[in-house]
């Protein structure tokens, strides 16, 4: 989360020419940006963290069967969803709102499943990587997880890269959505790197 929010600001320094203009909109955009990410962007990540934890853990005490997961997937996703940076900075009543919603609940079932493996997991470990591990014993079962999270934020902001007006931030929604295809790709790359990493320790 750090890692990304420092990012983010250095991708708006980097990316931001808005011509003549530029020495009035530059301040107002890094102001908003800076505002966002000490405020909603840690609360909202630190909230997705403690329901998809809290939802996982409610799931192995109740019963991991299809209808508990469907149960717990429809009582606790409105939390999650209210958490969501798309949907805290996207319009609601925009026309794309809902495949939005969509991709952020498609996004909640996966991790709520990736959590499940996480909690189920009975070995000693001392690190996030020992417990990548012990949950996901091959390589390729890590990969396939990472891959299909990485194909949800994809859809995510190509339906922003489609209709940019769906975002409701008052100046450079075009710097905006060029920063968010520009972070996730670098961010991508680290998360493919930092997986390689952690199975060629095994």
């Amino acid at each position: 989360m750090e890692n990304s929010i420092a990012l983010g600001r250095k991708l708006i320094d980097t990316e931001l020419d808005t011509g003549l203009l530029n020495f009035i909109i530059k301040p107002i955009v890094k102001a908003f940006y800076d505002y966002w990410s000490r405020n909603d962007v840690r609360e909202g990540t630190l909230k997705q963290i403690q329901v998809s934890l809290d939802s996982g853990k409610e799931l192995l005490i109740n019963g991991n069967n299809e209808q508990n997961f469907n149960k717990i997937v429809e009582e606790s996703f409105p939390k999650y969803l209210d958490a969501d940076q798309a949907s805290r900075n996207c319009s609601r009543s925009h026309k794309n709102y809902e495949k939005l919603k969509q991709v952020a609940k498609e996004t909640f079932i996966n991790y709520l499943k990736e959590v499940v493996k996480f909690l189920e997991v009975r070995e000693d470990v001392e690190d996030y990587g020992d417990l990548c591990r012990a949950a996901f014993t091959k390589k390729e079962i890590a990969e396939q997880n990472l891959m299909k999270q990485l194909e949800f934020t994809e859809r995510g902001i190509k339906i922003i890269e489609e209709d940019p007006s769906i975002l409701r931030v008052p100046v450079g929604k075009k710097i905006v959505v060029k920063t968010l295809r520009r972070g996730f790709e670098r961010t991508k790359a680290e998360f493919i790197k930092s997986l390689n990493e952690t199975y060629n320790q095994k």
